[in-house]
């Protein structure tokens, strides 16, 4: 792996941002050359926010379903569709840089092969979809000297960046401790349908399924978006929305060192994620923290944070996070102006002007001039690691799972280390 010590010092927030010294040749027509792991829903949407860059050239596109190549083709006619992923990466030759918006699953398997091809890459939220590959990315990307970006959008908005620096300036004072929630329901306390319904003839779908093992297809139950509950290809409503909500403390407190996690929500079963989870995490305090450790606290559903919080806020958003500062109350709604209280308090207080940031556009950017993106893998693989803590917590319900960083497992349980890694099927491994 690596050492505690040069992780933590590798993945500080105060790092200034790397220069990638390993460039492919510029194209003829100056353009990023680009592919797509995905043709439909997110990354149909990634895409359109990709081609607004007026340096962005769709080359090829990979998409198990090949019900998404004709919307592909009507828009970029001169893009080459694929229904494999490999195939993609072994024909086309002249490329710079790759999305990767699928199932959750593929995330770290599809990331590394393209890292593997000297691609720069930008994955969609959650990185990976479990721990060890999640960290494997990271290393991956620092040894490929790559350009690399998480999708989280919400990074780049005014409305994080503001929460960031308001906490950042201590206008709050030192924080004690963060709750941030979802109502989202991305689980399933049902058991798998005992049917088995006729595969599409435009899917593949022991593809799709990939290193999981074989199963029937359902009609609607995995295909498409629904794979989100179930356990073997998504990451439940926290690993959905985690890495939204986590990016805006996870960044203005500087964090970098998880010391133990507790679910006491309910359990997921054998092959869905629960709902109305709660997880209670621990990490080492920093400069921004009032105490040695600071307490964060993840609620879905139709968990929320303890009364008297919400009263003093006057209610309590869908989505978002609550800093707790000696000071006051910052309410960061998601994808709303950060709010603080009591209000009267701070009635004279503004956020900072800020220069506006594309997240998508500044990938590009960064691909053509070498500098680092603002949510490369040094930043969110120890972010989404977080969010991947909590959702393997909730498989050991009201147990305090204490967490090695550095070496990648739970000293004090066995069972719980086992998912740390995912198993392979026959024929699939891990190209690190």
């Amino acid at each position: 792996m690596t050492s505690r010590r040069s992780f933590l010092k590798s993945t500080s927030l105060l790092a200034a941002p790397a220069f990638i010294a390993n460039l492919r040749a510029a194209s003829p027509n100056g353009k990023v050359r680009h592919a797509s792991f995905g043709g439909g829903g997110q990354a149909w949407g990634d895409l359109q926010s990709f081609a607004g860059h007026p340096d962005f050239e769709l080359v090829a596109v990979a998409d198990i379903d090949r019900r998404t190549h004709d919307q592909v083709k009507k828009q970029w006619p001169n893009a080459r569709c694929y229904q494999s992923w490999r195939d993609l990466l072994a024909k086309e030759k002249d490329l710079d840089s790759a999305n990767i918006s699928i199932p959750d699953h593929m995330h770290g398997i599809v990331t590394v092969s393209a890292l593997n091809r000297g691609l720069h890459t930008y994955t969609q939220k959650p990185l990976a979809q479990n721990l060890w590959e999640c960290r494997q990315l990271m290393l991956k990307a620092r040894e490929k000297k790559a350009v690399t970006q998480m999708g989280i959008q919400i990074s780049s908005e005014f409305t994080e960046r503001y929460a960031v620096d308001y906490i950042r300036s201590g206008v709050i004072g030192k924080i004690k401790a963060v709750h941030t929630f979802s109502n989202k329901t991305w689980g399933d306390p049902d058991p798998i349908p005992e049917r088995t319904d006729p595969v599409p003839a435009e899917l593949d779908w022991d593809s799709w399924l990939a290193m999981a093992n074989p199963r029937p297809y359902l009609d609607g139950y995995y295909h498409p978006g629904n794979w989100r509950k179930r356990r073997d290809f998504g990451t439940g409503t926290l690993g959905d929305m985690g890495c939204h909500m986590f990016s805006g403390w996870f960044r203005a407190l500087e964090l970098n060192s998880i010391l133990s996690v507790k679910s006491s929500g309910p359990a997921p079963n054998k092959d869905n994620w629960a709902i109305n989870g709660k997880i209670e995490y621990t990490f080492k305090g920093t400069a921004h923290t009032a105490e040695a450790t600071v307490p964060v606290t993840w609620y879905d559903g139709n968990q929320r944070p303890p009364k008297e919080i919400i009263d003093q806020i006057g209610g309590c958003p869908d989505q978002g996070s609550i800093y707790i500062g000696t000071e006051g109350i910052l309410v960061a709604a998601h994808m709303s102006t950060p709010m603080l209280f009591p209000k009267e308090k701070f009635a004279s207080a503004r956020p900072a002007k800020l220069e506006p940031r594309n997240h998508y556009h500044e990938f590009i950017d960064c691909v053509k001039s070498g500098k680092q993106a603002s949510a490369n893998f040094d930043y969110a693989s120890p972010m989404t690691e977080a969010v991947l803590l909590g959702c393997l917590s909730s498989v050991f319900p009201n147990e305090a799972l204490k967490w090695d960083t550095e070496k990648l497992i739970f000293p004090d349980n066995e069972a719980a280390t086992k998912l740390v890694r995912r198993h392979y099927r026959e024929s699939w491994e891990f190209p690190v």
